[in-house]
């Protein structure tokens, strides 16, 4: 755990790359949690945006968007990780309250604060992994707010292209009991073999009672969309080409995978739930979002 007397020892992690794309779907939680019809509060977002110099400036409420709801990035991109987190918050609340799952995995967890701002049933553990210097950064951050997590909380500062496996036995996890787990934001980073071999080994290390939701973009060609409004307003106004960093090889049926292995899944996308909770994105010309899909999938009890 990182003392509040060391400024900035994890900064790092989260000022370049992948890393940066961390805060912008904290500050997108941040307007989230400000707004009058929000779908989701997160009230330590605007910290870890306020924390990072990479971030410093960016907006954390809707009335710092001179152009509001018709900004491509902070409008509808950040509505978007908005409607991402609470669909997720429900999927991770309703898994581990209605089924006897008190594991809970954070595959890449970057900023993510699920441990400190949901209600978790006694018993529960959230395991989070991801690299050393995004835990760093977190961690300063919430202990600078004198933050204190709803369920016991274990983080693995390690590399997913590392032993993670290893490194989560290490800590505690029981595969012998059933477990939840959450892929949010991630595999589109992957490379295919990356991630087909993420997805076995999420059902290798599940019992029956198990679930898992993941997020993935199943454009045919990512580029297509390369001149799309939440592309170019992400690039100009804070310096984050998504499409340069999101992996260009065909993906994986990750989905189908899962299903085959026994598997009950779902596949959703976001729209669906814009319909569902009445506000969000909806499809539009030209859309970056028109391949994104949320999958769920359950591994049933025999």
């Amino acid at each position: 755990m990182v003392g509040t007397t060391h400024h900035n020892t994890g900064v790092e992690g989260v000022e370049g790359g992948i890393g940066v794309t961390a805060l912008m779907v904290a500050a997108a939680r941040a307007i989230e949690t400000h707004r009058h019809d929000t779908l989701a509060r997160d009230v330590y977002a605007e910290h870890f945006v306020r924390a990072a110099p990479a971030s410093a400036g960016w907006p954390v409420r809707m009335q710092q968007v001179p152009d509001g709801d018709a900004n491509p990035l902070w409008g509808r991109f950040a509505r978007y990780f908005g409607l991402r987190t609470r669909v997720l918050d429900d999927f991770l609340l309703r898994s581990v309250h209605t089924g006897s799952a008190r594991q809970v995995v954070l595959l890449g967890a970057g900023l993510d604060a699920r441990a400190f701002r949901l209600d978790w049933p006694p018993g529960c553990v959230i395991f989070e992994i991801d690299r050393e210097g995004v835990l760093e950064f977190k961690h300063e951050v919430l202990d600078g707010l004198s933050a204190t997590p709803k369920a016991a909380r274990v983080p693995i500062p390690i590399d997913l292209r590392a032993d993670w496996v290893g490194a989560l036995a290490d800590a505690g996890f029981d595969t012998t009991a059933p477990s939840v787990w959450l892929a949010e934001g991630l595999l589109f980073y992957l490379p295919t073999v990356a991630e087909t071999n993420l997805i076995d080994m999420v059902d290798r290390l599940s019992t029956e009672g198990s679930a898992l939701a993941f997020e993935v973009k199943l454009d045919k060609d990512l580029l297509e969309y390369r001149d799309s409004p939440l592309y170019t307003s992400t690039t100009q106004q804070i310096g984050i080409d998504l499409l340069n960093l999101f992996d260009k090889e065909p993906r994986p049926d990750s989905a189908g995978d899962l299903a085959s292995k026994g598997w009950s899944t779902s596949v959703h996308t976001p729209f669906d739930f814009t319909r569902q909770h009445g506000r969000g994105p909806l499809p539009e010309q030209n859309d970056a979002l028109a391949g994104n899909r949320w999958v769920f999938a359950n591994k049933p009890r025999p």
